[in-house]
């Protein structure tokens, strides 16, 4: 068993903790049982997997997989493994994975995400995890954006993560004219718009374009949209958390695209 907090393998790891790191090396960390799980699930590659005596007991179906399928795996102490999590309560297991070619969406796809300048996380990780469960197709988000794989955009996701295709691009204007050109339509969220989000037909291939928590999306997107739509507020009230409205315009397309089916 690890028990040093000085050993090399935990001074790397805890670099991970850093984006610079993740950059440099190439690497990321999953946390918690359920992401190592989901992980196993789709055959996500680990290189590396730590865990206390207790997880493994706990978990021995998934000890003996992760224990054949990574490269490396190691028991620690709970002392270790709290080291080398980002989380207060680590439940007792932590993986090192390689950052692989995220697979790009396909274009057209039936209903995609455009996120501009996304920097928290949790939003992040959230959009992800609606937009899997609402049955989207395929996110992009700017380069400016947070990490896709940042440690809270992980757990956000609730394991969705692995289950939806999603890219960083640097260019998001050559994203949409991409999909206008391939027949779909760039629909951009802002707040003075004529259109409600509900007065749109979903039934077409979408691309939906939300932008930065603070400051919406750029003037330069906005502008190529084929479509602006609203999230109709109280008086007073000046805006949404941006996985909020992208939860709304969601589910919006898929009432519609049920309503369709039946």
């Amino acid at each position: 068993m690890l028990t040093s907090l000085q050993n090399p393998l935990v001074k790397e790891i805890r670099k991970l903790h850093a984006a610079k790191e993740r950059h440099e090396k190439q690497m990321f960390l999953l946390e918690g049982t359920h992401l190592v799980s989901e992980a196993c699930a789709v055959g996500y590659p680990l290189e590396t997997v730590c865990y206390t005596p207790q997880w493994q007991e706990r978990y021995p179906e998934l000890w003996q997989e992760v224990s054949q399928s990574a490269l490396r795996d190691q028991i620690v102490s709970p002392e270790v493994l709290k080291a080398i999590a980002t989380t207060v309560q680590p439940d007792g297991v932590v993986a090192v994975a390689k950052r692989l070619q995220m697979p790009f969406p396909t274009v057209p796809t039936s209903l995609a995400l455009g996120l501009e300048t996304i920097q928290d996380p949790g939003n992040l990780g959230t959009i992800i995890r609606t937009a899997a469960a609402a049955g989207a197709t395929g996110l992009w988000v700017s380069a400016d954006s947070v990490d896709l794989d940042h440690p809270k955009v992980l757990r956000a996701s609730a394991g969705q993560w692995f289950r939806l295709p999603m890219a960083a691009g640097e260019n998001l204007k050559s994203l949409v004219q991409s999909c206008q050109q391939q027949g779909m339509q760039a629909i951009a969220t802002v707040p003075d718009a004529k259109l409600t989000y509900w007065e749109i037909d979903w039934n077409q291939p979408g691309l939906i374009l939300l932008g930065n928590e603070g400051a919406g999306l750029s003037a330069d997107l906005v502008a190529l949209a084929d479509r602006q739509v609203r999230i109709p507020l109280s008086p007073g009230v000046e805006s949404l958390n941006v996985a909020i409205a992208a939860a709304l315009i969601l589910y919006e397309a898929r009432r519609q695209r049920q309503r369709r089916e039946f």
